[in-house]
């Protein structure tokens, strides 16, 4: 850019802290002037800027030319981009040519530091990165040598906090890391976590990571209790993070988010709500193993809060995530669809169904209009539902609708429905707070609304009176008699029939219904009919009809009304035809009422006409007019009935007049036989008062006598009961005497036995002795006998001089003992030695 030669003759003045650099146009050389400093530029001198975007120099003023170092206070560091080879910035108060740079290169200078650039140098100053414990730094080697020979010169302090759970940083106490330096290859990035930092500056090699916005620091994902969180993986792997935490992704990780959200909120489930999950990887849990494309179906009942993990995907219809239970009320069903199986099913009420979605769908059975209007009479609504459902059967072929599609297909068709109503549909993934928010239309606070009048399965109301025959696929029939409420199943249909209408009754006019009148039913026909003398006459008649029996046979007769009138026209026809025209004029409601429900029994009741081949029973008739057909014969019998009736008026007035004289002298009788009865009277009344005097008498007498008689009674009776105790206290006496000898003769009978042992021992003992055992006792007693003896009385024969056997013998004198010892002083015979 031009400048005027006055300006370029101006002093460089350069106050401490300010540079310039000047161009020498004849060299080309630039030098730098770093203050404080003067000097006088020549004209060959131009003040330049070097611009960092372009990498070139560029002309400008003196004063633009004048700049302030780079200055980075405690807590900041510089990037210096093309440093110099020895390192040394320019020297202060001096004119400093360019040294040799290392073009491409950067390092890092933590603060404090100022200095003046060279020339073609780019600095940055930038503030150190304070870090909480909930942020990170993402940070990547540039330069893997410098990384590696720098690492430990990294500016770090280690997270703490203060008294008052605050963070606390001091910039100016700097540590370096103890732990050996992580994989600095070229391009590698790591994350400064808060948890371990709370302030960092990196060393040269390495640098910092910007978000969008030259925002250095990024935000960790705090999770609170039933939060979680997915970190999504280069490789494609998720990681799955559950609260409380604090989550920091590692560096080829990004957070999944939804709806500019990267926190979810757990799942909560109940035991009528379910998730739909498939097994996208093999896993075990609580002993069990789970192999992919396995499908699971996880309630409240299995786990109330639900938290997601890498191996399970949800599988969603349309926008739905969480299955809810279908309340199904007393009285009404749901049809279910086995998946597997394609059999349809009635789940019914009442009852919160949770449907499994491996195997079962609720579906919503299709009508056809015209069966709709058959099945439903006068109801405009639910045919206009069944046909806009059919606009869904079309493609498809099928009898029924998935109860969520119906769902949706109706709520579109509602153009009046708020944008609420129709975003209930959807399963909402956003979570606040620590609260469940659940939908509205399911529950809401303190109320539940149902309204099932469509979605369950067909339910058809018989009254009072009706009965409807359901036929199934299968042939089975089934007749619902009301007042009943039935529900359909899936494959079951309400068989329709014709009935005749107008009067008469013809084939002409038929209406089609599936509901059966089989109480009080009525029936109107005209009968032509044509008498025994040729008059052709109508009968109008209105039949009473029920229908009983097995139900099963009401509905064996197509058009039952046409079956009756055809019958009974039939028979009413021969009836009419014995009769000449007067008589059956005269007495036509007899012989219908004969003809029809026959002859009068006792009690005046009627049997009835049954008809077997339906159970239908004619039990009354009403007969509303009899027409003759010609007009003359009518005309006859009228003028007949006229004079008829004129003779009877007659004999009626004589009757009249007869009738009073009677009456006349009737009541003359009875004045006559009044005054009599008058007479008769009194003398009665005196003949009563003396007969009562005299039963006065009897009747005391009698009180007397039976009075007397009566405490004789009463004696009697006091002395039978005494009898009886009499008798039944000798009774007990005796019973307790005869007790007692039984027990004595048992007694006696006891010591007889005992006595009877002992004498029989006593014998046995007895039996057993022998005499020679006797004679061996009794030498072993006589000769011990002996010894004592003569022990005791050897002192006795010393003193008297004799032997012993001799004052023995003395003793013994007189005794049994004394021939006994006769025979031992004997001397013993050869014999008696020999036996010895």
């Amino acid at each position: 850019m031009p400048v005027d030669d006055s300006r370029r003759e101006r002093d460089l003045i350069l106050a401490p802290n300010e540079y310039a650099f000047i161009l020498d146009e004849t060299k080309g050389n630039v030098i730098n002037y770093v203050g404080p400093h003067k000097t006088s530029l020549a004209n060959t001198d131009q003040p330049v800027i070097f611009n960092d975007r372009t990498k070139r120099f560029e002309r400008c003023t003196l004063e633009q030319a004048i700049r302030l170092f780079s200055i980075a206070p405690e807590g900041w560091y510089i990037v210096l981009k093309n440093p110099p080879h020895d390192g040394k910035p320019p020297k202060i108060g001096a004119a400093n040519n360019l040294p040799e740079l290392n073009v491409g290169r950067k390092v890092n200078m933590p603060g404090p530091v100022a200095f003046a650039p060279w020339p073609g140098q780019m600095v940055r100053v930038l503030q150190g990165h304070s870090l909480h414990s909930n942020q990170y730094l993402l940070v990547r080697v540039y330069d893997e040598e410098a990384a590696r020979a720098n690492w430990g010169k990294a500016v770090i302090k280690p997270q703490t906090t203060s008294d008052h759970g605050e963070e606390r940083i001091a910039p100016e106490q700097t540590v370096k890391p103890e732990t050996e330096a992580p994989d600095l290859t070229m391009g590698k990035l790591l994350v400064i976590k808060g948890t371990e930092v709370s302030f960092y500056i990196p060393p040269t090699g390495v640098e910092v990571v910007p978000e969008e916005g030259e925002n250095y620091v990024r935000q960790a994902a705090t999770l609170e209790r039933l939060e979680y969180c997915i970190l999504l993986d280069e490789d494609g792997n998720k990681r799955y993070i559950v609260g409380p935490a604090v989550v920091f992704p590692k560096p080829t990780e990004t957070f999944v988010e939804k709806r500019g959200s990267h926190k979810f909120k757990a799942i909560e489930l109940n035991e009528i709500s379910g998730l739909y999950i498939k097994v996208i990887a093999p896993y075990e849990e609580d002993g069990q193993a789970y192999k992919i494309g396995q499908e699971l179906f996880i309630t409240g009942q299995d786990q109330m809060i639900y938290f997601p993990r890498p191996e399970h995907a949800i599988v969603r219809y349309g926008e739905e995530e969480i299955h809810y239970a279908v309340a199904i009320p007393a009285g009404e069903a749901r049809y279910v669809l086995d998946r597997l199986s394609g059999q349809i099913t009635l789940q019914r009420g009442p009852s919160m169904f949770l449907p499994d979605p491996r195997r079962q769908i609720i579906v919503r059975r299709v009508l056809d209009p015209k069966i709709a209007a058959l099945w439903f009479p006068g109801n405009q609504e639910a045919v206009e539902y069944n046909r806009r459902l059919m606009e869904l059967t079309r493609e498809k072929r099928e009898e029924f609708v998935p109860d969520l599609d119906a769902k949706q297909f109706l709520a579109q068709q509602q153009a009046a429905a708020p944008e609420a109503k129709l975003k209930e549909l959807r399963a909402s993934s956003e979570f606040v707070g620590d609260e469940f928010t659940r939908r509205q239309s399911f529950t809401q606070p303190r109320t539940i609304t149902l309204d099932t009048k469509y979605e369950g399965a067909v339910m058809i109301n018989v009254w009072t009176g009706y009965a409807s025959l359901v036929v199934s696929r299968t042939g089975q029939r089934r007749v619902v008699v009301g007042p009943q409420t039935y529900l359909l199943e899936y494959d079951e249909t309400l068989e329709k029939f014709d009935l005749s209408t107008g009067t008469p009754k013809t084939d002409q006019k038929l209406i089609q219904t599936v509901y059966l009148r089989v109480l009080h039913n009525k029936v109107s026909d005209i009968v032509e009919a044509e008498t025994h003398d040729l008059c052709s006459v109508k009968v109008h008649l209105s039949y009473r009809v029920n229908f009983e029996g097995a139900p099963e046979k009401w509905f064996d007769v197509e058009n039952y009304v046409k079956f009756l009138t055809d019958h009974m026209r039939s028979l009413l026809r021969h009836a009419i035809r014995l009769h000449g025209i007067e008589d059956f004029y005269t007495n036509a409601i007899s012989i219908i009422r004969d003809t029809i429900l026959g002859a009068a029994v006792e009690g005046g009741k009627r049997a009835g006409r049954v008809f077997e081949e339906n159970g239908m029973r004619i039990y009354d008739v009403e007969v509303l007019g009899v027409t003759i057909e010609d007009k003359a014969i009518a005309a006859l019998l009228v003028g007949a009935q006229h004079n008829a009736m004129q003779q009877a008026l007659e004999l009626a007035a004589e009757e009249r007049n007869l009738h009073a004289t009677q009456q006349k002298e009737t009541i003359k009788q009875k004045v006559a036989k009044a005054e009599s009865v008058t007479q008769s009277m009194l003398i009665n009344l005196k003949l009563e008062d003396v007969q009562k005097r005299l039963e006065l008498n009897l009747a005391q007498i009698q009180a007397e006598a039976q009075a007397a008689q009566n405490k004789l009674e009463a004696e009697w009776t006091r002395q039978e009961p005494l009898d009886k105790i009499n008798a039944a206290e000798l009774t007990r006496h005796k019973a307790k005497l005869d007790q007692e000898m039984a027990v004595a003769q048992q007694k006696l009978a006891q010591q007889l036995e005992q006595l009877r042992a002992e004498v029989e021992a006593v014998v046995n003992k007895a039996n057993a002795v022998s005499p020679q055992l006797v004679a061996a006792l009794q030498a072993f007693s006589d000769k011990a006998l002996a010894e004592r003896m003569a022990q005791s009385m050897a002192p006795l024969a010393i003193l008297g001089g004799k032997s012993i056997a001799d004052v023995l013998a003395q003793l013994l004198q007189g005794t049994v003992l004394e021939h006994v010892l006769a025979r031992r002083q004997e001397p013993a015979t050869p014999a008696q030695e020999e036996q010895a």
